[in-house]
């Protein structure tokens, strides 16, 4: 029978060690994926600016990684990852950088690697997509103004091109790092969130109190802690939309 405990539940949950590693591992997720789909789906949104024979082709192409369903990439991933007959062991072993098979997804730093990539890996169309949108309002008065005053690519890209982007990236940042915060799919399907707790986010921290301990009242407390962590981007964002509008 139900009984009421008042704050019991987060208590306990702020005196287990295991909360700190869970909310670290999350913090780190959501930095490093962020930071590598940023990154990346910059850099590729800029060559698919560029006009070249088969872009067409190749942007509907890019957008793969993001149609399909992430538990599927995450197979795939633990596939190539596998420590036995894994496709990444196999190149790196005739290649002679390693001298024997390496368990990727045993090792908790192999693990934690496997998912950030795996994860940014899905989402690069997506900020691919926004940042070739914002693209296409550069104007190129500003570009050819530009290069007469006598900047090269880069410079054209440091002074035109990321001052306009900069509130597409700044939208992209927080957005990305929200939706890395709700990641469960891609984690559990491919470590399920060990070795130990070396993947273990809020996310999945939050099923396995529910749904493999039981226990309903800390993973409820996991939840909140969850949704706190959740709201911090959240505000920025809804900052900025309504600074925006009004």
């Amino acid at each position: 029978r139900p009984a009421f405990v008042g704050l019991a539940n987060f208590a306990r949950l702020l005196k287990d060690p295991g909360t700190t590693t869970v909310w670290l591992n999350t913090l780190l997720f959501v930095v490093a994926t962020t930071a590598i789909t940023f990154v990346l789906g910059l850099a590729w949104a800029l060559m698919m600016n560029q006009s070249f024979k088969g872009r067409a082709f190749i942007r509907a192409a890019s957008l793969l990684p993001w149609v399909l369903p992430s538990t599927v990439t995450a197979f795939l991933a633990a596939w190539i990852l596998n420590g036995q007959y894994g496709v990444l062991n196999a190149l790196l072993l005739t290649a002679g950088v390693i001298a024997e098979p390496v368990a990727w997804l045993a090792e908790e730093k192999g693990a934690m690697a496997a998912v950030i990539l795996t994860k940014a890996w899905l989402s690069v169309p997506l900020f691919m997509a926004f940042f070739l949108a914002g693209l296409q309002g550069v104007s190129q008065d500003q570009v050819d103004a530009a290069r007469v005053d006598g900047c090269e690519n880069m410079g054209v890209l440091r002074y035109v091109v990321l001052p306009h982007l900069f509130p597409t990236m700044v939208i992209v940042t927080i957005l990305g790092a929200m939706g890395n915060l709700q990641a469960f799919d891609v984690i559990y399907a491919l470590t399920q969130g060990g070795p130990i707790k070396a993947t273990t986010m809020l996310s999945v921290e939050v099923y396995k109190q529910a749904f493999q301990n039981w226990d309903m009242g800390t993973a409820c407390a996991v939840g909140v802690l969850w949704f706190i962590t959740i709201a911090i981007p959240t505000t920025f964002y809804l900052r900025i939309l309504f600074k925006r509008e009004a």
